[in-house]
């Protein structure tokens, strides 16, 4: 099956193509994914309830000054890897809920889906082995149709990845520690590969491998999770 988007048969009130239009807009204008992001959900944001890390992306107030995460997910460094953490779980949930639907894709779509499923539960498996006990739990998800879909897959795929780099680089120098800095660029690199193949996929012509030009944009952890929060992806 081509990687190429055609949304007709499964967009039913005209929702889904309206967002892909704008996603597709904001590859040509070299844009961030956050605006898609916040309209990825299909079905209208989730409810947001329980626990300290859901609590912190629906709270107004949102990692204000230096764009650390907010205080919720934890003090200094803890804080930032479980910000890092929930984003991971995210990914992870997506792909693996995309593995599982057994989809109809293209060869190359395949490969990348099999190998970034990997990745996404390989960065869970280590944030949580150095967070320890102070690890963030991991929410409940709902992807209303965006990971069982092979158009909303490729199209969502893009947008979390791409999102991935801009939360990771915009922690960087918020990092103390020496060796969190080191793991958390090792993350961001792949998260920038997983990146640019998906954005090749989905816009073969080579716009979408990097999107912002030569220089990525650090995005803050307030943007970021409201952008998550938008989706209603985390519904629990």
């Amino acid at each position: 099956m081509s990687s190429k988007i055609n949304l007709q048969e499964i967009d039913v009130d005209g929702a889904v193509s309206e967002a892909h239009a704008e996603t597709l807009d904001a590859l040509e204008h070299r844009d961030t994914r956050l605006s898609f992001l916040r309209k990825t959900a299909i079905a209208g944001a989730g409810a947001m309830s329980g626990g300290a890390v859901l609590g912190a992306i629906a709270t107004p107030a949102l990692a204000a000054g230096s764009g650390r995460p907010p205080a919720s997910f934890g003090k200094g460094d803890i804080g930032i890897l479980n910000y890092a953490l929930t984003l991971e779980y995210l990914e992870a949930a997506f792909y693996n809920g995309a593995t599982a639907a057994n989809m109809s894709l293209s060869s190359q779509a395949s490969a990348f889906l099999k190998v970034v499923t990997k990745d996404e539960n390989e960065h869970v498996k280590f944030l949580k082995s150095h967070l320890g006990s102070k690890a963030a739990k991991e929410p409940k998800f709902d992807f209303k149709g965006a990971n069982t879909s092979p158009a909303m897959f490729m199209t969502t795929a893009q947008v979390l990845e791409n999102t991935g780099v801009h939360a990771y680089s915009g922690q960087a120098l918020n990092i103390k520690s020496a060796a969190y800095v080191k793991a958390a660029l090792s993350i961001l690199t792949i998260e920038a590969r997983h990146a640019s193949v998906i954005g090749l996929l989905n816009e073969p012509a080579g716009n979408a491998i990097a999107p912002d030009g030569p220089f990525d944009k650090p995005l803050t952890a307030s943007k970021v999770l409201a952008a998550v929060k938008g989706t209603g992806f985390i519904v629990g």
